[in-house]
């Protein structure tokens, strides 16, 4: 009976070795495959659409737009087009109609800082791009004065 229990007591760390080898196996299989449906493998759509090459600037009247408090922003957009736009370059009514979306009611110290200027100017850069698309891809200020 002693060769009996020395012989099972050797089999259970060896099968459970095995178990934890094919457990790992499999969780790495698992996440391999998380990682590339997700994308990240370069596979994925970000990697497949390269960046657009600038073309030409379109500066775009400056606007008045009403602040909270009785204050108002004078604001002067500029559309980096890019070069597939060609001649076609965008007129910019949609992206002015967002400016004033986005800025109407905001209050002078929501814009005083550098770092609200510029998210603000990537909102409004991304509005652009998706409205439209394929023929902006940024926004300037050209004047951006509040009183």
């Amino acid at each position: 009976m002693a060769k009996k229990k020395a012989a099972t007591e050797g089999e259970a760390p060896e099968k459970s070795k095995k178990k934890l080898i094919i457990g790992i196996v499999v969780v790495l299989l698992v996440a391999g495959l998380g990682y590339k449906f997700m994308g990240k493998s370069g596979g994925g759509a970000a990697a497949a659409k390269p960046k657009p090459e600038a073309g030409a600037v379109v500066k775009l009247d400056a606007i008045n737009i009403n602040l909270a408090g009785g204050h108002y922003l004078k604001l002067g957009l500029a559309l980096q087009a890019t070069k597939a736009a060609g001649e076609e370059a965008p007129e910019g009514s949609q992206v002015l109609d967002s400016a004033i979306a986005l800025f109407t009611n905001r209050t002078m110290a929501d814009l005083s800082t550098e770092a609200a200027r510029d998210k603000a100017k990537a909102e409004l850069a991304a509005d652009a791009a998706k409205q439209y698309p394929d023929k902006v891809m940024d926004v300037y200020f050209t004047e951006f004065v509040m009183q």
